[in-house]
């Protein structure tokens, strides 16, 4: 088997038979795909037994899990079974339920992998409804100084900038590779032996960061990421978390787990104190109160 490919579904019932129905039509590539439904209300489950599972193509499995543990435990159910075969799919994908994928778009990123033994990830451009590039598609990792500028909304006013606009990387071509720091869960594609050695998915982000977190743990180990706009998959793009007041939450729950996973050990107290309050200030008054007892235990735990 060429490629594992792994769609974490949750309440996407319609835009999940969409994204199957165009896996169905891949060529040029050996995948096996495995559904992972996230404890889903709207029987998205009950359709993909009934309609894809057992058969013609594509080769669909799923995993019917009971209780929504968020992206990256749902994920991780896979991502285990997968490496657990006598002998794992050469790559592995994690692709969005609200994604259409055309006939050459994976043999191409797995065609490109091949080509550049140094990568551990590859992304392909990823285009919204309007035609519009998905930025999130090719970032560089949230430094406190690349925050810095996105909180202060100097990324937005100075998008060609490369000092300001390092984090969805605006100054690049859109249509020209790229070497990146990451692409996005929506759409990536990493070499099974890159996930090997840098681990799962880290449970302790429920939404959103657990790819960039992914991502520097698999470039922390010697591999790249490359942003490969060669294959292009459309993404609706928050179709399960739109309306969720959880969803907003947890997207800067994540930042600060990864600023405090990664940097803040190393950042000096005043600018510290500074990504904390950006943090809290965007993501409200329902995540403020977490954010600083989680600094003050680390603080007596360090005292």
């Amino acid at each position: 088997m060429d490629l594992g490919l792994v769609i974490l579904n949750y309440n996407t019932r319609a835009l999940l038979r969409d994204c199957l129905r165009s896996l169905s039509e891949t060529r040029n590539v050996a995948v096996e795909i495995v559904v992972v439904d996230n404890a889903s209300t709207d029987g998205s489950a009950e359709m993909v037994r009934a309609e894809f599972v057992g058969k013609a193509q594509p080769n669909v499995r799923l995993i019917a899990s009971a209780v929504n543990g968020g992206y990256a435990h749902g994920n991780n159910l896979a991502l285990r079974e997968f490496l657990a075969q006598p002998q794992p799919p050469r790559a592995l994908m994690l692709l969005n339920s609200d994604t259409i994928v055309p006939p050459e778009a994976l043999s191409r990123l797995m065609a490109f992998l091949d080509a550049h033994p140094d990568a551990g990830i590859v992304g392909p451009k990823l285009t919204l409804r309007d035609g519009s590039l998905d930025l999130a598609c090719r970032r560089s990792f949230p430094t406190p100084q690349v925050s810095l500028y996105r909180m202060l909304g100097l990324a937005k006013l100075f998008p060609r900038s490369k000092r300001f606009g390092q984090y969805n990387l605006t100054y690049l071509d859109e249509n020209e590779t790229a070497q990146v720091d990451s692409v996005v869960g929506a759409a990536m594609l990493m070499r099974t032996a890159a996930l090997q050695q840098a681990g799962l998915l880290d449970e302790a982000f429920f939404m959103y960061g657990e790819d960039l977190d992914l991502a520097l743990r698999i470039k922390q180990k010697g591999w790249n990421a490359y942003y490969y706009p060669g294959a292009t998959i459309l993404h609706y793009k928050r179709e399960s978390s739109k309306r969720s007041k959880k969803a907003q939450i947890e997207f800067y729950r994540a930042m600060y787990i990864f600023y405090a996973k990664h940097y803040r050990a190393t950042t000096p107290f005043y600018l510290d104190w500074f990504v904390l309050a950006g943090i809290a200030l965007k993501g409200g008054l329902a995540l403020a109160p977490e954010i600083f007892r989680r600094r003050d235990r680390a603080a007596g735990a360090t005292g």
